[in-house]
């Protein structure tokens, strides 16, 4: 077979295939193998169709493709549910792992048999699967743990019957010192790094990975936890810690922000700095809630009442997604404003292989000051930023009011005064944007088309224009879509072409582009079917024009 083969395997909500997932790519991972894996699944506890996709490879593999090589149904809808995803090149294990695993007692070690087989045909040590199965199941007890090595032989049996018919000559390359993480582990990795010590947010897919981790870490970490009745008071309770000199975390979905709009609102005319990670996932109202889709790019721009300055990051990998958000705290307390950390789906479920974060230029910069006698939390000043004490941190009263306000925080109905703050507020944007994170151009220099692309959709195009490779193209790829970088211009103008590609109906990112610049882009490779793109979907695509 090839240097890189990609799998997938597809079962039923309760079948366990959950467990065939983190199984499989820990032992591929310390084998020393390259891998990526994302799964796309139904919202339901039990039944349907649900799948994941590992890559495996020789060298670094990070996107989602459509190519399957080798299949494990555990279902017989598999076939079906997959559709196009299976070729006459894919070899499909048809072993009965269910009958296997009644065998030795219970269906339920059928996931365990898929697993090692795998295992078995990519030569992964019996005693590093065997420890894997101990460190999973170890809390379960003996029994349990010496059931699932029973099935673990038995998988190494049928991978190796296998083996006589499916060669596989990947070596292991790849670093074992690396990491392994998805990016819902990156995002709440980097909310640690920038100093968050308070998260108050209320579970809802895809966000809900972000907050669980935290939870994992809070006593290592010091961070107060609190799973609030609703996302109103996840939002509101947030806001007092910042107001109290906390660095806090709201983690949520479109349907729950929707909700702490009026708490956005609250944080824009009080001027609370507030970090937002919010994962997007199909809408309107439930929609597909377990999908992917950049859908909410809009919400994050206009939502909350009123104008004020916001700040919008859209990591498109594990490593942005981890030094964005540690900037994003950064950035909410020196501006006093929103900051949003903007993902999605199909982001916070992948894993991949990557270097261990570098910390050596991580620093957390603190802009509480210490309040005097005569203190007022909104005083006038040149940049519009005026100086924030919290309680009991000097002699000042700190008074704050979600009405107009003077600059020491007193309510005011005075024209004067309320068009001064408005203005205040709003000036601080030209601040803003002189630390704008600018698009990065993969690809060619001299480009005739340009790709134009946001958050989780950049490792699929990056991966599509290598494998195209063509002279003629460059891929703009912005991990901040707001403030938006004024470089944009030069490099549309430079091409003959440009063609917007987001996971979404009507290219928001592309009415961004045109209201802040006045540029229409007229081509667009659009997709929004729950799904995220593939590369070979991407190259298709791009080639037809």
């Amino acid at each position: 077979m090839k240097d890189e083969i990609s799998i997938v395997i597809c079962g039923e909500a309760g079948q366990g295939i959950q467990t065939v997932e983190t199984l499989l790519i820990e032992a591929l991972k310390s084998a020393g193998f390259y891998i990526f894996c994302t799964k796309e699944y139904m919202s339901r506890v039990r039944g349907g169709a649900n799948s994941i996709q590992i890559r495996v490879s020789e060298k670094p593999v990070s996107a989602y493709i459509k190519r399957t090589d080798i299949l494990i149904p555990l279902i017989k809808e598999a076939v079906d549910h997959l559709g196009e995803r299976i070729s006459k090149e894919t070899f499909i294990i048809q072993e009965d792992f269910t009958e296997e695993a009644k065998k030795i007692g219970d269906v339920v070690y059928s996931n365990v048999i898929a697993a090692s087989t795998l295992a078995a045909l990519f030569g992964i040590n019996r005693e590093t699967f065997y420890n894997l199965i101990e460190k999973k199941f170890s809390k379960k007890g003996e029994e349990v743990v010496q059931k699932n090595k029973e099935a673990a032989d038995k998988g190494f049996e049928i991978g190796k019957k296998l083996s006589l018919e499916i060669e596989i000559k990947i070596e292991p390359k790849a670093d074992k010192n690396d990491t392994l993480i998805n990016g819902a582990q990156a995002v709440a990795m980097g909310t640690l790094a920038g100093g968050c010590n308070f998260i108050a947010a209320y579970p809802m897919t895809p966000s809900t990975g972000v907050f669980t981790y935290l939870a994992s870490q809070e006593h290592e970490f010091g961070i107060v936890v609190e799973q609030a009745e609703d996302e109103i008071s996840a939002m509101n309770m947030n806001l007092g810690a910042w107001y109290a000199g906390a660095r806090g975390l709201v983690s949520t979905a479109g349907g729950g922000f929707d909700l702490m709009t009026e708490g956005l609102s609250l944080a824009g005319i009080t001027e609370t700095p507030i970090v937002i990670h919010l994962g997007q996932r199909p809408g309107p109202a439930t929609g597909l809630p377990t999908r992917t889709e950049q859908g909410d790019l809009n919400i994050a721009l206009y939502a909350g009442h009123g104008e004020f300055p916001r700040i919008i990051l859209t990591p498109g990998n594990l490593e942005d997604a981890f030094y964005l958000t540690q900037k994003a705290f950064n950035l909410a307390d020196k501006y006093q404003v929103p900051v949003f950390v903007l993902t999605d789906q199909f982001l916070v479920d992948s894993y991949y292989n990557i270097k261990p974060f570098d910390l050596s230029n991580v620093q957390n910069q603190h802009f509480i000051k210490e309040t005097g006698v005569d203190y007022k939390r909104y005083q006038m000043t040149e940049n519009g930023i005026s100086p924030r004490g919290i309680p009991q941190f000097g002699e000042g009263l700190v008074c704050v009011d979600s009405d107009e306000h003077d600059e020491s925080g007193h309510i005011t109905e005075s024209q004067a005064v309320r068009t001064s703050m408005n203005n205040k507020r709003l000036s601080k944007i030209d601040m803003i944007k002189s630390e704008i994170f600018p698009p990065e151009l993969i690809g060619s220099y001299d480009y005739k088309t340009l790709l134009i692309g946001w958050g989780s959709t950049y490792l699929i195009i990056k991966e599509a224009i290598e494998k195209l490779g063509r002279n003629d193209l460059g891929f703009l790829y912005f991990k901040q879509v707001y403030p938006l970088h004024d470089s944009i211009v030069d490099y549309i103008k430079k091409a003959e072409k440009t063609i917007i590609i987001e996971n979404n109906a009507t290219a928001q990112f592309g009415k961004l582009i045109a209201k802040e610049t006045g540029i229409v882009i007229k081509d667009a490779i659009l997709k929004y079917d729950g799904l995220p793109f593939s590369v070979e979907e991407i190259m298709q695509r791009v080639s037809n024009g």
